[in-house]
């Protein structure tokens, strides 16, 4: 039996709004578009997905105690360079980030997972300079 690859799968422009969303399941949700799940040409090895571009990313819902509560990390590189922020704390200086990450750790680790990183476009505000690409807008649940 051969193996069959999907040959020029093209992918499309989703747009979705994050206001009022729930971070986890958003990011899941986003990670699934971007991987391709939700064609029938899916394929685990192969870049099958769409872009995606999300805006109002600052006006993310985050349950629980998580706004205070969870924390990210990085380290510099240097003597003392141990950083570390909360999400209360990053959602007013750089919303975008705290998405990126959240759908990044759902992301396949390897080169297919950086190229599939570079599919996720995200705004802070509703404004995003891919109009010309026509995203469809897609409705979450």
């Amino acid at each position: 039996m051969k193996t069959y690859f999907p040959s020029e799968v093209t992918p499309e422009w989703v747009l979705v709004d994050a206001e009022g969303q729930t971070l986890g399941r958003l990011a899941t949700q986003i990670a699934a578009i971007i991987r391709g799940k939700h064609k029938t040409v899916f394929t685990p090895n192969i870049s099958t997905g769409d872009f995606v571009v999300v805006i109002n990313a600052e006006k993310i819902h985050v349950t629980g105690n998580k706004l205070d509560g969870k924390v990210y990390t990085r380290y510099t590189g240097y003597q003392g360079g141990f950083r570390t922020e909360t999400v209360r704390v990053a959602l007013q200086k750089h919303p975008e980030r705290v998405i990126e990450h959240a759908v990044h750790g759902m992301l396949p680790k390897g080169s297919l997972g950086r190229t599939l990183q570079t599919h996720l476009k995200v705004y802070a505000g509703s404004q995003h300079p891919h109009a010309a690409q026509q995203p469809k807008k897609l409705e979450l649940k």
